[in-house]
């Protein structure tokens, strides 16, 4: 990768704006420092949140779709404070500078990668987005209104931020889980979601059906939170494997295996994700066995994961 100043000035050599020149070089390096904290498809905080930057964190979640190999991050005020337009572009300043500011950062790869920057500030005068590619400022969007703003920014992103090329099955299962962890993280069900690119809304995408595209979400998700070291998952394991009697462990990950999926299938339900109400009798009856089948599943997941 260019070093940012060689970057800028090839851009301005190239007729590009210095101003905006600057300011994507900038928002890209600061991109640079978290990197290492990010997860392509995935809106992530850039430190942690108190209790009024999670709301507004989750606010962005409910609307920020992102598709599964773009970077996105979060800032609030202790991050997004530090960071300031050139003082030569005021209409790229959206808050006063005494404000809190939330911005969220986005970048899609690419032999042209561009980038959105977005100002969510409840405070922010002219809440909106501004997309960057090659040193240039492509467009802006600018509101009055903050509600108008965050009920915009889904179809911004899509038509500017989202990978148009052919997606691969791997693609759409991980937009389909990034996807349901938000509804894990926000307990709703209406969040923005493209039914096109998820297998739980479109299960030929994956070539399944409606009854078992839940399970394939199930076992998927937690197989992502079995991952987490230091998740909660890992934790409640590490208890189990420190039971010396091996009848006792298997009865322990099947009675946790249990409750993992009918968790997830309470909020599959309590979110309206899926009627069940609709299910043919056949289709009923395959989920009752699809419910059987998924729970020593599981259980041998967690088993395998113990120690050798």
């Amino acid at each position: 990768m260019k070093p940012a100043s060689e970057k800028v000035k090839q851009w301005i050599d190239n007729g590009r704006d210095p101003r905006s020149a600057h300011w994507q070089a900038g928002l890209e390096a600061l991109l640079e420092v978290f990197e290492p904290y990010l997860e392509p498809g995935r809106l992530v905080p850039a430190v942690s949140l108190d209790a009024s930057d999670r709301q507004v964190f989750d606010e962005a979640l409910a609307v920020i779709d992102v598709s599964p190999n773009v970077a996105a991050v979060f800032l609030p005020p202790e991050a997004a404070g530090k960071i300031r337009p050139p003082e030569s572009a005021p209409e790229l300043e959206r808050i006063e500078k005494s404000r809190p500011a939330y911005k969220i950062l986005l970048q899609r790869p690419g032999a042209q990668p561009r980038l959105a920057c977005l100002d969510i500030s409840p405070q922010a005068h002219n809440p909106g987005v501004d997309l960057f590619q090659d040193g240039a400022l492509l467009g802006t969007y600018d509101f009055e209104d903050r509600k108008e703003c965050m009920d915009s920014l889904d179809q911004i992103l899509f038509a500017h931020m989202w990978e148009k090329g052919k997606w691969e099955a791997s693609d759409f299962r991980r937009y389909t889980v990034n996807w349901f962890e938000r509804v894990m993280d926000t307990g709703k069900g209406d969040i923005a979601v493209k039914t096109d690119f998820s297998y739980l809304h479109t299960p030929s995408l994956i070539k399944s059906n409606p009854v078992d595209v839940i399970f394939t979400l199930i076992v998927d998700v937690f197989d992502r939170r079995l991952q987490e070291t230091h998740g909660p998952i890992r934790q409640a394991l590490g208890e189990i494997f420190a039971l010396p009697d091996q009848q006792a462990r298997q009865t322990r990950y099947y009675e946790m295996a249990e409750k993992i999926v009918l968790q997830f299938l309470s909020l599959i339900k309590d979110t309206e994700l899926v009627d069940f109400t609709e299910f043919s009798e056949k289709q009923t009856d395959n989920f009752k066995k699809a419910t059987s089948a998924a729970i020593p599943r599981i259980a041998q997941k967690m088993e395998a994961a113990g120690p050798a």
